[in-house]
């Protein structure tokens, strides 16, 4: 089997290789069929899409509707980067799937509006399939509304006309949406289980996402939580783009 490529952006080494686990876990990858470049740490190399089934992007600190003088000199160039590989994806409607910080990127390449609207907290939330998501080959079999975790400070606002929107929640109205056939982006995190969660805020603590003082209460309610649909996502997505 050709790997699978994740593109992370995540500077602290326990977060990215708990994401880079993540990944390997509930796509059901061995280290071997999964490729990581961290981006915050060096440019991306030439990519060959032709070598790879399909292509993740993590989740990151980064956010796309940052003003442009706020944004650090890696993050400029990350977001260079994706948009430059987005230009090949797009058109040739290769598999990818954005996991949150994929909304932002593929939105703003798209057109869309990604703003600050509809951020949320760190935690669980309901997500519920539109009619397009019912139908959608990656989402085959996932009950019509199902728990996920999210935590964003930035979301779309409004999808351009070339996204088909595939999933929605009560407190931020854009949670997936896919352009072309096999190019999708989340806001919720598929690759996260509650310790995962707990992880990232241990390590987000100080990063804005809550008062850091709150951090051992927001571990207690990822706790008591179940959330175990939003993996069968990514199963999904390697399942159907695996090819030799």
């Amino acid at each position: 089997m050709k790997p699978f490529l994740l593109l992370a952006t995540r500077a602290e080494d326990f977060a990215a290789d708990a994401e880079y686990r993540s990944f390997l876990r509930f796509g059901g990858l061995a280290e071997g069929e999964l490729r990581r470049i961290r981006l915050e740490s060096g440019p991306m190399p030439e990519l060959d899409l032709a070598d790879y089934s399909g292509i993740f992007l993590g989740g990151s600190p980064f956010n796309s509707s940052d003003s442009e003088e706020s944004k650090s000199a890696v993050q400029v160039r990350v977001e260079h980067e994706l948009g430059a590989l987005l230009d090949r994806v797009v058109p040739q409607d290769f598999p990818f799937l954005g996991a949150c910080y994929g909304v932002g990127t593929l939105g703003r390449h798209q057109g869309a509006v990604v703003d600050t609207t509809y951020a949320e907290p760190i935690g669980s939330v309901e997500i519920t399939l539109t009619d397009g998501g019912a139908a959608d080959p990656l989402l085959a079999g996932l009950p019509p509304s199902f728990a996920a975790y999210v935590g964003h400070k930035e979301a779309c606002a409004a999808l351009p006309s070339s996204a088909v929107l595939l999933a929605s929640s009560p407190t931020c109205p854009v949670q997936m949406f896919r352009v072309g056939q096999n190019v999708y982006a989340t806001q919720f995190h598929p690759e996260l289980d509650v310790e995962a969660l707990v992880g990232r805020i241990s390590t987000y603590r100080h990063a804005g996402y809550f008062p850091p003082e709150q951090a051992d209460e927001y571990m207690e309610r990822a706790r008591a939580t179940v959330v175990d649909q939003p993996e069968a996502i990514l199963r999904a997505f390697v399942s159907r783009y695996a090819r030799r």
